[in-house]
């Protein structure tokens, strides 16, 4: 029997829920689901331009899993790519370094309670406005 995976270490979320083909309607394409440490390992490679064993460390998985995390987020992009399809990044077994918070509203990305501002375009400014990152990612995975 496997041992269960350990949590992979995010430092930022994603500042957007996925991305969708453009000139397609959301409805009418399908779905791939990206996961974040996925989404973290092709950010860490490909934006941020570090080695896979630099990025690995970062996430605090070993070479090999980093390896295996980073050829999954690139087959499914690629699929979502040759498919027209959408893609959603959310899930997954991974622990941020501090405690994110997203507006309901207007979906801004607050690291901690203590940088909260009022939104922009929010017509309310209380902690009501905000969801936990972590308890959408658990709901999820």
């Amino acid at each position: 029997m496997p041992r269960p995976p350990r949590s992979r270490k995010l430092a930022n979320p994603p500042l957007m829920a996925g991305f969708k083909p453009f000139g397609m309607p959301l409805c009418e394409s399908r779905s791939v689901k990206l996961q974040f440490d996925e989404y973290e390992s092709f950010h860490l490679v490909n934006y941020k331009n570090l080695q896979q064993d630099e990025a690995a460390g970062q996430m605090g998985v070993s070479r090999p899993t980093f390896t295996r995390i980073y050829n999954r987020a690139l087959k499914k992009i690629a699929k979502a790519f040759a498919e027209c399809s959408s893609i959603a990044i959310e899930g997954g077994n991974v622990e941020f370094n501090k405690h994110w918070y997203k507006c309901r509203k207007c979906f801004k990305l607050i690291d901690g309670l203590e940088n909260h501002t009022k939104c922009k375009n929010c017509p309310s400014f209380n902690e009501d406005e905000l969801i936990m990152l972590e308890e959408i990612n658990q709901s999820i995975y």
